[in-house]
């Protein structure tokens, strides 16, 4: 199950990837994240997962560009990532939209910080209002919308500004059970028709199988690569293939590969 080198071209390459965090309390560095090295390639949809405070969502967050990284290189179609940018957008576990803005307003709001012209941002605006399915709500209120209706306009709102590569972190995870299984179905129908590369940040392990191409597990802190699974799942996946044995078989792999982490991890710290 572990992944070999993927045939076609990278999108993202990390190399050597090091990420601190000053901690003013001690007036010392932190380290988080402690040579990474992944390839993301375009198209995929690549899941990461690891034990808790594996560094996880700071990789995600210095891939938007929201964090420095303090050794290596991060490249994104052959450019250093030194900040933020239209090719990259974040959706997070809540989906912060502004209350005083309706559906629309929400998902046009990049659009308008880009200087598009107001009848042709709405126009695009609408196309992802229909594509993540909110037909008829264009012009309702986040209040009036169930959480699962919230993320829809979270990932609306990300794609409509038509980033090169789509970052997820823990998107679903406030969400009931029965509305997560439904997300990650829709998931998958909006990937498949957008063709966007994307990462997807997740504690749950079956999550990550069902949706991704290729699974990465991070050691425990600092975060390293410590595994790579490719899903050979055939795509479009219905919920059903979670029973299938060839999916439980991964599932059980990548959970003990973290358990693996977590128990180590717990034997260093007694000493």
């Amino acid at each position: 199950m572990e992944a070999g080198t993927g045939g076609h071209g990278a999108r993202l390459r990390a190399r050597d990837v090091t990420i601190h965090y000053w901690l003013e309390r001690s007036n010392s560095a932190f380290l988080a994240v402690d040579g990474i090295n992944l390839d993301v390639h375009e198209g995929e949809l690549l899941s990461i997962v690891g034990p808790s405070g594996c560094g996880k969502s700071t990789f995600l967050n210095a891939v938007d560009g929201l964090l420095p990284i303090s050794g290596g290189s991060l490249t994104l179609n052959g450019r250093a990532i030194s900040g933020p940018g239209r090719d990259r957008a974040m959706a997070f576990q809540q989906p912060n939209l502004l209350p005083w803005r309706t559906v629309m307003g929400n998902v046009v709001y990049g659009l308008e910080l880009q200087g598009r012209p107001m009848g042709e941002a709405r126009k695009h605006a609408q196309h992802f209002i229909e594509l993540v399915g909110l037909h008829g709500f264009a012009d309702a209120y986040p209040s009036e919308l169930s959480g699962g209706m919230q993320q829809r306009v979270n990932l609306a709102r990300a794609l409509a500004i038509d980033p090169q590569m789509l970052l997820l972190d823990e998107p679903f995870a406030a969400l009931d059970a029965q509305t997560r299984e439904f997300m990650q179905l829709e998931l998958l129908r909006v990937w498949s028709e957008t063709g966007k590369t994307a990462i997807f940040i997740t504690h749950d392990i079956k999550e990550a199988v069902y949706l991704a191409d290729r699974v990465v597990v991070f050691s425990a802190r600092p975060g390293r690569v410590r595994q790579i699974y490719d899903i050979d799942l055939p795509r479009p996946r219905s919920l059903s293939i979670k029973r299938e044995p060839h999916f439980l078989a991964y599932e059980d792999a990548i959970w003990g590969c973290i358990e693996e982490e977590v128990t180590a991890a717990n034997e260093a710290a007694r000493g």
